[in-house]
């Protein structure tokens, strides 16, 4: 007795055209929110997003086709929901790892919070729903880049954390009074680092001061350099937002 061999491109078992190019569509969209949060420097960026994308559309395959050999057994019941819902929780963990809280400061919220929704344009996509998975992908953008223009224009204003880089001759208690200067200038100081610099002919340190405020940071820094004592100022925007 001889039975009908499954050829291995088929459709009915989840292994056709329709099926790799919603793999497809699922890597080009996760592509595209991942380009935009790569472009904002962010820690989970384009390599993160495309592979949760194509991992949630190639589970929501599976889940469709990967049982069907079974389903014709007896006493057997499968609910393919329950394969969706095991991603959504299995996404967390990614979440939980970008998240963090530093100075009292919850960090990388918006970037969790669109690893999500990669996975669930991924899930769209493996689903057979391109036209919600597409919608999805264009309102990550509307919220994402739109949101912070129309926060600022109507919503108070909140202070920016910086970092600056300062090189100074030690020996004449010139750090406070660049500390000092810093505070006239609308900033706050959250945290300072000095690391003394071996092998100078004269005295020599470095700073890190990380600073949060609304101030003009352009004169702040041509204050700073000013000063005879101070060898080298760089004064940058810190990266650590969400």
């Amino acid at each position: 007795m001889t039975g009908l061999a499954v050829p291995l491109w088929d459709v009915s078992n989840g292994q056709g055209l329709r099926q790799l190019a919603e793999l497809g569509l699922a890597l080009v969209l996760s592509t595209v929110i991942g380009w935009e949060r790569a472009a904002q420097q962010k820690s989970a960026g384009l390599r993160t997003h495309t592979l949760v994308g194509i991992a949630s559309a190639l589970m929501m395959e599976v889940s469709q086709y990967g049982f069907t050999d079974v389903l014709g057994l007896e006493h057997v019941s499968f609910d393919p929901s329950r394969v969706a819902a095991q991603i959504v929780s299995g996404i967390g963990f990614i979440g939980g790892g970008i998240i963090f809280v530093r100075r009292d400061a919850v960090r990388g919220l918006t970037t969790a919070a669109t690893v999500w929704l990669t996975c669930a344009v991924g899930m769209a996509c493996g689903g057979g729903l391109p036209i919600l998975a597409v919608a999805v992908t264009a309102l990550h953008f509307l919220v994402v880049r739109g949101y912070t223009r129309f926060a600022a224009g109507v919503m108070p204003s909140t202070p920016s954390a910086y970092e600056l880089h300062m090189t100074y001759r030690t020996g004449t208690a010139l750090l406070p009074r660049l500390m000092e200067t810093c505070t006239q200038r609308g900033f706050r100081i959250v945290q300072v680092k000095v690391e003394r610099l071996p092998g100078q002919t004269d005295p020599a340190a470095h700073v890190l001061l990380e600073l949060e405020g609304m101030g003009d940071t352009g004169e702040l820094a041509s204050e700073l350099f000013q000063d005879p004592g101070v060898i080298d100022v760089a004064l940058n925007a810190s990266t650590d937002d969400d």
